[in-house]
């Protein structure tokens, strides 16, 4: 939701990741039957794409709520970098006992992203994170 006098921009970012649907905790058994093909011992990938939503007031002198280029900026570092190529269950930090699921995904991606886009003086108003055409999570962030 934005605020009063601010405009919303969306950029997108690809990443290709493999992971799977897996608890430690659980018999083979039961990951088969909860995850299903999600629990492929070999895991299995997808061609991410994300979209973060910006809200802030439009800088008179350039036009622009924040510079596409410092958006892609970050969105490499904070994330393509950090995720693409990658086996999330076994390189990326937090996810060797947390499900990777798309949901778990975009509130992970949200705390590296907010903190940069804060700092840059423009506001995280929304993440999308497509797994595939049939399925994304969307966050908004919390409530302050």
């Amino acid at each position: 939701m934005s605020t009063p006098g601010s405009v919303e921009i969306t950029r997108k970012a690809r990443f290709c990741a493999a992971h799977r649907y897996h608890r430690k905790d659980w018999s083979e058994e039961k990951n088969r039957e909860v995850f299903g093909a999600c629990n492929n011992p070999h895991g299995h990938g997808h061609n991410y794409e994300l979209e973060a939503t910006l809200s802030g007031p439009v800088e008179p002198l350039t036009g622009m709520v924040i510079n596409l280029r410092r958006v892609d900026e970050i969105l490499q570092e904070q994330v393509v970098s950090r995720f693409d190529h990658r086996h999330i269950n076994e390189e990326i930090e937090g996810f060797a006992d947390t499900v990777p699921t798309t949901e778990n995904l975009v509130l992970y991606i949200w705390k590296l992203l907010e903190p940069e886009f804060t700092r840059e003086g423009v506001r995280l108003a929304r993440l999308r994170l497509r797994e595939d055409a049939f399925l994304y999570a969307e966050y908004y962030g919390e409530e302050k």
